[in-house]
């Protein structure tokens, strides 16, 4: 831990341990306790009599919210809201190249771009009409939400394409929405919406906001596909104004095509209904420590998925309000939004820049921060013990609902960590994808701050229950599954029986997640048969998770339904709850976890912690490349050792272990086909990718 922890000798380091141990467990506690907006042991309220259906204790029975002001109900007048709220504050901001600091424009100026942008659209033959569709194939920038405003301006529908969707599912999208012009970020992208040009027909116009190849012009014009700078757009509109349109409750903001983990992408159409309900509803849930005029937010999750945008638009909405859902969040609330450079690996630097007091993180990064603190102070039997003390000491104010980083155990661990990300987090939201209990317990004590997990699907705007500040306990009496908080007040939660896989919900306590309320989705653009398979006569979205209610009366994920299967000897497994148990360890980094209906037992591939392993193997005399280490049976051994130590801490049953793993020194990524955009696992790509590795290791078992 020498990157946290000041290089000083063993006495001095006792020293200090055992002189802060006693200052700090003498010393009156110097935080304040989070309120909590509702009673942490019984967090939602059975809807009638049945139980397994729970709706939100913070709004009346039969009641959804829908907003929280009049005169903010469409998400144009979100952006109008955060102007009056911010006094015409500052609104986006980016760094450039070789800069230290975020250049910023005002509301005024973002509201005043989407109007020349619109207008521009519209000389060129666009129609301000809910039945216009505009494309946008980019990274999280300033544009991004230029672009989508100036949708909402004039009633057209902002559709998000991304290219790690494939080619196929990229010109699928182009072709079922109809889009004729696309808003591109550099020519890189461009040029693989013009390769895809004989698969479009309907693609005419290209609008690029960095300046064009002479490539790219050239391929354009072969295509026969008009290619228009962002710049020249504006400018364009300016001189030729049109009389704004805005969007209206019930017309369509965005389709949102979901990447899945099989088959075609889905569109999910989404109202400004739908979103504006999730995230007023959010914003009531989160209670005081949520967001604030003064807040900024760092913005790098792909904005083409639901949960980044809404986290950034109740940021645009109402002073004196809170929030989770945080871009939405942040532009009702009038604060400011800060895109990252474009490349993930300087998003420290960006962080550093911009100070964000809020983000939005998926559970890799929690993952990265837990292993990065942890993995440095294996093989030190001191060091470990003063990071443990720490650990213990901040806990005890957690659980006294109190969250600080000015201790002696912040200045001396954990203040590196935090000004990674800046120095000055407040609170996170996190979600996407299941996150260990312990990491996220250890995230808010290294971090000093707020962090909330949520869960929810794109069908529903993106969140449908939240944990609530002040819970800081998750696990529900149970260590290999936190909790997911409560419903959010736009919608109810209930459980229904899956016959396949011989679930009763009244009788098992577990069932299919399915969400109904203000927030639940139109249907998939022109699918009236995939729409069918989930949404059913009553309005009730079948989510196809596996959950049940925990002791405090919170939702707990245990697996996709679909990802369930039966061993050989009839015991039914989930996967993700055994990878979630794991991917505590420290030494792991990934993990897979693969079983058969004709085995009884299970099989993994396991990916390491690259660091803590180079590490560990140099501390046995072990040397070679990373790859190398990957392949060595000792390694292999002392994995596969830990996973069944994790397993058993975890309260895993005998039969949920693996027997045996495959060890492999490549991530998973979005790039090699093994993670969808939302960093959700493919199994099926998985299985298909190692099923030499998966076959020869239940050779070695039979």
């Amino acid at each position: 831990m020498e990157d946290f922890i000041p290089a000083l000798s063993v006495t001095a380091v006792a020293a200090i341990g055992t002189t802060a141990a006693v200052a700090y467990y003498c010393a009156k506690s110097r935080g304040v306790p989070i309120p909590t907006v509702v009673p942490i042991e019984e967090q939602s309220l059975p809807l009638g009599k049945d139980v397994n259906c729970r709706r939100s204790r913070l709004v009346e029975p039969g009641k959804f919210v829908e907003f929280l002001y009049e005169d903010t109900r469409t998400l144009y007048e979100v952006f109008q809201r955060g102007l009056r709220e911010s006094s015409n504050g500052p609104c986006l901001g980016h760094r450039p190249p070789g800069s230290s600091t975020y250049h910023w424009i005002s509301y005024e100026e973002t509201i005043k771009r989407a109007e020349y942008l619109g207008a521009g659209l519209i000389h060129h033959g666009a129609k301000s009409e809910n039945t216009t569709f505009i494309g946008i194939f980019s990274k999280n920038r300033p544009e991004w939400i230029i672009t989508e405003l100036a949708c909402y301006t004039y009633s057209m529908v902002v559709v998000p394409i991304y290219d790690t969707l494939g080619a196929e599912a990229c010109s699928h999208i182009i072709s079922q929405a109809e889009i004729s012009s696309v808003v591109c970020d550099r020519s890189e992208q461009a040029a693989i919406l013009v390769e895809l040009a004989p698969k479009t027909p309907v693609l005419r116009r290209i609008i690029i906001m960095e300046p064009a190849t002479e490539q790219l012009r050239a391929l354009c014009d072969q295509a026969d596909i008009q290619l228009v700078q962002f710049a020249y757009m504006l400018k364009l509109g300016q001189e030729h104004p049109t009389l704004i349109r805005p969007a209206q409750v019930n017309d369509i903001a965005t389709i949102c095509y979901t990447s899945g983990t099989t088959g075609i992408p889905k569109g999910v159409v989404l109202t400004h209904r739908n979103v504006v309900a999730a995230v007023c509803a959010t914003m009531i849930q989160i209670g005081e420590v949520g967001t604030r005029q003064t807040d900024s937010m760092v913005s790098f999750l792909p904005l083409s998925h639901m949960l980044e945008r809404c986290c950034e638009d109740i940021n645009y909405y109402v002073t004196g309000m809170h929030s989770f859902s945080k871009q939405t969040a942040l532009y009702i609330q009038g604060g400011r939004v800060g895109f990252y450079s474009g490349d993930i690996k300087k998003l420290s630097e960006d962080m550093k820049a911009l100070k964000p007091t809020c983000a939005v993180v998926v559970p890799r990064l929690l993952n990265r921060i837990y292993d990065g603190v942890t993995g440095k102070v294996k093989g030190s039997w001191l060091k470990e013990s003063l990071l443990n003390v720490g650990v213990w000491f901040k806990e005890r104010d957690l659980h006294s609902r109190i969250i600080s980083r000015d201790t002696i155990w912040d200045r001396l661990m954990f203040k590196k960590v935090q000004d990674q990300m800046g120095g000055n987090i407040r609170f996170m939201v996190v979600g996407s994808a299941p996150l260990s209990p312990k990491v996220l317990q250890f995230c808010r004590v290294a971090l000093g701050c707020c962090i909330m997990e949520g869960y929810g699907q794109t069908e529903a705007v993106a969140p449908v229950t939240l944990t609530i500040n002040g819970d800081i306990n998750p696990d529900d009496g149970d260590n290999s599954i936190g909790h997911v908080g409560a419903p959010i007040p736009c919608c109810l939660i209930k459980l229904v029986d899956v016959p396949e896989l011989g679930l009763s919900a009244e009788r098992d306590g577990t069932g299919e997640v399915c969400i109904k309320g203000a927030s639940v989705f139109q249907g998939y653009y022109k699918d009236p048969v995939k729409t069918k398979e989930v949404l059913d006569e009553d309005g009730w979205l079948h989510t196809g998770d596996i959950g049940l209610w925990g002791e405090n009366a919170c939702l707990r994920i245990v697996d996709r339904k679909k990802h369930i299967f039966k061993l050989s000897q009839g015991e039914y497994i989930a996967p993700e709850k055994i990878e979630s148990a794991y991917v505590k360890n420290s030494y792991v980094a990934q993990v897979f976890v693969h079983g058969e209906s004709l085995k009884s037992s299970l099989v993994g591939i396991v990916i390491p912690a690259e660091e803590v392993i180079v590490r560990w193997a140099a501390s046995q005399g072990i040397h070679g490349s990373f790859a190398e280490l990957c392949k060595n049976p000792k390694v292999k051994a002392m994995l596969l050792k830990e996973l069944l130590a994790e397993g058993k801490a975890s309260q895993l049953h005998s039969f949920e272990q693996v027997k045996d793993i495959y060890v492999h020194p490549e991530m998973f990524s979005v790039e090699n086909d093994m993670l969808t955009p939302t960093l959700k696992t493919k199994r099926n790509e998985i299985k298909k990718t190692f099923s030499k590795q998966l076959a020869d290791l239940y050779s070695q078992i039979d």
